[in-house]
Parts: C-alpha cells; structure tokens; sequence
C-alpha cells in the first residue's frame, strides 16, 4: 500500500459535507419545534395553575375568546382558591370546583357574606366570582352560586402547587384524597417536568457546584504529583462509600415511611433502590480496579507530568473546556425551556358558563422525542467540536521540529481548521455515538411498558442488551477520538481517518494499551468525584423538599451535567493523552530516529 506522509497538511478540502447538511436539515426541524413550543406552550401552568377562567396566575393574561372573564391581570393573585375545597372531585385532571386566583388564602373560618365582604375590604382578597362587586356579597341573589361554599375553612398557601389548601381536618382530608388522586393520574412526563421547575433553583446550584469541582480538579492535574494522586483515590473511595451509605439510608427512610402515598414518591423509593444498587456496584468495581493497577501509579504521574509540559506548551487549552461549559449550558437551559413549553402545549377551549379547559395537541409525544435525540446529538457534537480542537493543537505543537519554539496561536489554529474543513466530521461521529444512544432510549422505555409482567428471563435480556450497547458506545467513543485526531494529521474524511487510526493502533496495541489504560482510569476518577460529591450535596438538598416532587429525576439530570461537566473540563487531558499516544505511534511507525528521519517526540517520551 502507498505510504502515507504523517504529518498535518498545509492545503485541506472540506469532508463530510452531506453529513453538515443533514445535520441543518435536522436543527431545522428543531427551530420548527421550538417555534411551535413557543407559540402553543404556557410552562407557569405546571406551577403557578390557573383559574377555571383561562387566566395563568400571578402574570397577566391574555384573553381567550368566548370567555369574558379571562385575560386578566393576575400578577398579585398568586394562589389558586377553590370555591368548594371541601367536596372537590376530580375527572380526568379536571376539577368540579370552580377555582379563582387570589392575592391571599383566609388564615380564619368565614362563616357568612359579610365575613366574605369584610375579607375582601381589609386584605385586598376577592374570593368571589370576579365579575360581582365587593359591595354586592350580601345584596345579589346569586351571591351562593358565585361565591364559595359556606363556611369556608382556613386555609394555607401551599408552596409547590401554589394552592390554598384548607386546614381544617375534615376538609383536609378530603382535599389531600384529591390532590393525591390528581398527581397520580399526571402522566409521568408532566411530573419531571413539575419536578424540575420546582427545583429549578437547587439544580442551577448544583451545576455550579459541579462546575467549581471540575475547575478545581483541571488545575490539580495540570500541577500533579504523587501526593495528590493519593489525595484523589481517598476522596473517590470515601464519596463512592459514602453516597452509597447516604442513599441506602434514604432507601429504607422513605420505604418505611407510612406517609407515602403520592406516585411521586413511590417513584422516588423506586429510584433511589436503583440509585443505592448502581453505586455499590460501582464502588466494587472501582475498589477492584484499584487494588490490580496500584502499582502502575509511579508512572502515570510520569505520563501526566509530561501531559503538563505539553499543556504548559499550549496554555490556553486550559480554557477551551470553559468555552465547551458555556456554551453547553447555553443550549441546554433553552433546551429545557422548549421542553416545558413543549409539554403544556394545548389549546384553550371555552365551556358552558364561560369556563376555559386546555385540551392537550396530538403529536406532541413525538416532537418530544426529536427534541430529546436533539439533546444528544448537539451535545455530543459540541464535544466532538472539542475534542477536534484540542487533538488539532496537539498535533501542531508535536509534529513541530523546534520545540523550544511552539507554533504561534495553535488553539485559534485549530478552531479555525475544524469550522472551516471539518465540521461534518464532527457531525458524523457524534452522529454515531447517537444512534447508540437510540436503542438505550428504545429499550428502557420497552422495559417501563413490559416490567409489570415480572419476567426475569425478559429482565435478564434487557439489561443484557443495556450493556451490550453501553459497551459498543464506549468502544466507539475511544475509535472516534482518534478519528479525530487523523483528521487533524491529514484532513481526511471520518470513515478514512477511523481505518487509518485503527490501522497504527493494531499495530501498536501492545505499547500503548498498558501505558494508557492506568492514565484514563484516573481521569475517570475524577469524573467520578465531581459526580460523587455533586449528588450528594444534591441528596442533602432534595431530601429537604419531599413534598410532591419528582425529585429524584432532577437528581439525575443533575447527575448527568455533572458527568458532562467534568467530561468537558477534564477530557483536557483525556484528549492531550490519546493524541499524543497516537502521534507517538505514528512517529514510531514512520521515523527511525537516524539523521536523515529523526523522531518528531520528546526524549522524554523514549
């Protein structure tokens, strides 16, 4: 076969283009469900509610047709108050109580008109029909109709729904057996989706704190040293110890808590067991992997403080990771936006009487799942984006004969390369690690719909598959990073590159399988601490807030950013190390040291 000059080429052409433009065609179909969102959603339904006239309270609204008490401006009414809180029904989420929006929740019993009347003049409340004057409680014959059921209860404002919730015993009882009834026939997308808003505040804390860890751990490996290799290992065996303690504690609290009763909670018992089982699985694999390769630690700092040089070389890669972060988190906070309004978009359809009733869009099921695999595939393309920077500097800065002189603005270089040549690569291979993804998502939501037939044979099967794809991804993973990086060398397109690469490692397996293989399981650790201490802080967080949250699958979500971000920042050295070992076998497969092909390497390396 023709042999082939490794080293980055001056003139490049563009590759993989059709996969670019799928990849428009795709974010266009996106923008379509984003505008749609926009248009159809109304998100504040899920927390702040609304009145059985249309209006969204504590906002002002828009008025509905055919309703004339509708779009009115409800921003200091806040609270939904039901006209008949003590005999409420519920069918089909709908209630058979008339619900108003007030500014405040009577703290006392009113027993009359007048006590109604004197309510309303001294805290600015109208707990009536809004089209019948406060002067007008004790003269209109209708008074009883538009106003509530007599005596009504005390009454507390509850803080997730935004409810008055009466506090009377009876009434209570009554009321909470509904309330119950209501958030268990929610489906189970509206409940996360109620669960995030309502912790949206706890979950933006969180990634900071993700954000903090990971930032702290890219500075300690730049500077790294035994000591602090130790220091790493402890903290990772003590947080995975100790959050699988932590959930298996909160496993058997809410289990044996006779309180539960909402399917909310049941959930998060459901979770939490699974939560418990997946970290003392993972605990005992990472104890074990620590115990076999303790002995290659001497030479893995060896391998990162010769990382550092390169890094120290090409300091502002340093920063590319926070680029990464910001821009992710741009993407995924109007990800999540598009998600709410996606799932509250219905139609607002009058009634008798002038009510309003909002009627759920077809369809919208779909358009969630394009807009989930959207999710996957940006994400995983900005970190190919990424990851191809990072690979194209790095191959710069080796493949240059004066070392003591580094090409000048490797980093903006190899940015400027990627969106001007290479960007369909970064489609494609992100592509691909998606459609691995796919079955995931097919097969988890296969397992949901078949688990009550309590098979084992079909539950063995499922998770067989889990990690058969969980494998296949992993593996893909490693092959696309050094795809890249051939790119990088020689600007060939994705599939040419992936045989080139896989190619030089075969050939090479042997070298650089042991010398890395110790050097990523300790930026895994460190992957697994920011997520470690990210969770627990959110467990102590959530713990706090039980009450009617879904909130163990913002738990996960928060899980999952940490993860992400610890990925980005640490995959500094993930893909430094990776190119590097690929360079190295190249330049050892094309140079034999002599005068007339010496090694492009550091003597370190040797």
């Amino acid at each position: 076969s023709e042999l082939r000059e490794w080293r980055p080429v001056i003139y490049r052409k563009c590759t993989d283009t059709v996969w670019l433009l799928l990849f428009f065609l795709f974010w266009t179909g996106l923008m379509f469900i984003t505008g749609y969102a926009v248009m159809a959603g109304a998100a504040e339904r899920l927390v702040l509610g609304y009145d059985s006239f249309g209006n969204i309270c504590g906002r002002k609204n828009t008025a509905v047709k055919g309703a004339p008490l509708s779009g009115q401006d409800m921003t200091n009414k806040k609270y939904v108050f039901f006209l008949n809180s003590c005999s409420l029904e519920m069918q089909s989420l709908k209630s058979s109580s008339l619900s108003l929006c007030v500014s405040s929740c009577p703290q006392e019993q009113l027993n009359s008109l007048e006590d109604l009347q004197s309510f309303a003049r001294n805290n600015g409340s109208c707990l009536c029909v809004y089209n019948l004057n406060i002067s007008s409680y004790t003269l209109n014959p209708k008074a009883a109709e538009l106003c509530p059921t007599l005596p009504v209860p005390p009454s507390k404002s509850f803080p997730l729904f935004n409810r008055c919730v009466p506090q009377n015993p009876e009434c209570y009882s009554k009321y909470a057996s509904v309330l119950i009834s209501m958030v268990n026939e929610m489906d189970v997308f509206h409940r996360i989706l109620s669960g995030i808003l309502t912790g949206r505040d706890t979950v933006i804390g969180l990634s900071v704190l993700a954000l903090a860890f990971s930032f702290i751990l890219v500075l300690a490996f730049r500077f790294i040293r035994p000591l602090l290799v130790h220091t790493l290992i402890a903290l990772v065996v003590f947080g995975l110890l100790f959050v699988s303690g932590v959930l298996w504690w909160l496993y058997y609290d809410y289990r044996n808590d006779p309180s539960t009763e909402l399917e909310t909670e049941k959930e998060n018992v459901k979770f939490l067991l699974g939560y418990a089982i997946f970290s003392t699985i993972v605990t005992v694999v990472v104890l074990s992997i620590i115990l076999v390769l303790r002995k290659r630690l001497p030479f893995t700092v060896q391998l990162f403080q010769i990382v550092g040089k390169i890094i120290g070389r090409i300091p502002f890669l340093l920063f590319q990771p926070l680029w990464t972060f910001l821009i992710l988190i741009v993407f995924w906070v109007v990800w999540v936006a598009v998600l709410l309004s996606l799932g509250t978009a219905g139609t607002a359809q009058t009634t008798s009487g002038g009510q309003v009733e909002y009627r759920a869009l077809s369809g919208i099921c779909y358009m969630a799942w394009y807009h989930f695999i959207g999710l996957i595939w940006t994400s995983e393309f900005i970190l190919a984006c990424q990851r191809m920077t990072i690979a194209g500097a790095v191959v710069t800065c080796y493949f240059n004969r004066n070392k003591s002189s580094p090409p000048p603005h490797p980093v903006l270089s190899s940015i400027s390369v990627l969106f001007c040549y290479h960007l369909g690569t970064a489609v494609k291979g992100s592509f691909l690690i998606t459609i691995l993804r796919i079955p995931r998502m097919v097969l988890l939501y296969l397992y949901n719909v078949l688990k009550q037939k309590e098979s084992a044979c079909a539950k063995c099967l499922f998770k067989c598959c889990f990690c058969w794809v969980w494998c296949q991804e992993i593996c893909l993973r490693y092959f696309n990073q050094h795809a890249y990086t051939t790119t990088a060398i020689h600007g060939t397109n994705f599939c040419t590159s992936a045989k080139d690469a896989v190619f030089i490692l075969a050939k090479n397996s042997a070298k650089l399988a042991s010398i890395s293989c110790f050097g990523d399981f300790i930026l895994f650790l460190g992957k697994v601490f920011v997520v470690c201490f990210t969770v627990f802080g959110g467990l102590m967080a959530f713990n706090y807030h039980r009450e009617l949250q879904a909130w163990v699958v913002p738990l996960l979500l928060v899980g999952f950013f940490a993860y992400l971000m610890s990925h980005s920042f640490l995959s500094v050295f993930e893909v430094t190390v990776d190119a590097m070992f690929l360079c190295f076998a190249i330049d050892m497969e094309t140079n034999d040291g002599s005068a007339e092909k010496p090694y492009f390497m550091d003597q370190e390396l040797l």
